[in-house]
């Protein structure tokens, strides 16, 4: 996906109306809807077909749970980014959605306005959440962090090397500022923090923002 080229959507829930509605409302905004799914087992079907950029995501879903349908989409595909956007407010649908590997959870009680400006910083990376719970999704990270995790030996043969600007990026994206946040700190470009993330994953072999927090919180690159 270039800056030029409209962000392909696609929209899960079992609500035909409600569905309908979001889809329609995002591509007359001039986002791509490229499929909408009613099930859990549709949505998987359909999402690797269509390869969406985002998927709108409902969590109760028929089929097959919400919180699958994510794991098994990103397992295929890890650059999809996953917008959970829900009934419920509940902390442990949202724990638990996060730790599926969604990138933001917005409940429906959101506007049109705030479920486009989510979609679109979901596209790029940026982690998106209804006002309250971004504190909470943060407090996650450091409890999964305080689990026992496999992790390469400090200073170990072979452990990945980061440059001093992939490890700035991390210090800061584990102390849960956003990328745009990010790049106004170190005045670098938006693109420039992402790839920069993406390199990082690449080279811990990590997925998403959540194992890349928790190894950040593990190696106290939050604590400056």
């Amino acid at each position: 996906m270039t800056e030029q080229d409209p962000i392909k959507v696609m929209v899960v829930d079992d609500h035909p109306m409600w569905r309908d509605a979001v889809a329609r409302d995002l591509a007359e905004s001039g986002l791509h809807v490229v499929a909408t799914a009613g099930d859990g087992e549709q949505a998987v079907r359909r999402a690797k077909a269509a390869a969406p950029d985002v998927l709108v995501l409902d969590l109760n879903l028929p089929a097959k749970p919400g919180v699958q349908v994510c794991k098994e989409l990103i397992a295929h595909n890890p650059a999809l980014r996953v917008l959970v956007l829900s009934a419920s407010g509940e902390h442990a649908d949202v724990l638990e959605a996060v730790k599926s590997g969604a990138t933001g959870y917005l409940l429906k009680s959101a506007s049109t306005g705030e479920l486009l400006d989510a979609v679109r910083r979901t596209a790029v990376g940026d982690p998106v959440f209804t006002p309250g719970l971004a504190g909470l999704v943060l407090g996650e990270y450091r409890r999964l962090a305080a689990e026992p995790a496999p992790a390469p030996e400090a200073g170990a043969p072979g452990a990945p090397r980061l440059t001093e600007r992939e490890t700035e990026v991390l210090r800061l994206v584990a102390k849960g500022l956003s990328y745009k946040q990010i790049a106004e700190r170190l005045v670098i470009s938006h693109r420039t923090v992402q790839n920069h993330v993406q390199n990082t994953l690449g080279k811990l072999q990590l997925h998403n923002r959540v194992e890349l927090v928790r190894y950040a919180i593990e190696w106290g690159l939050d604590d400056d």
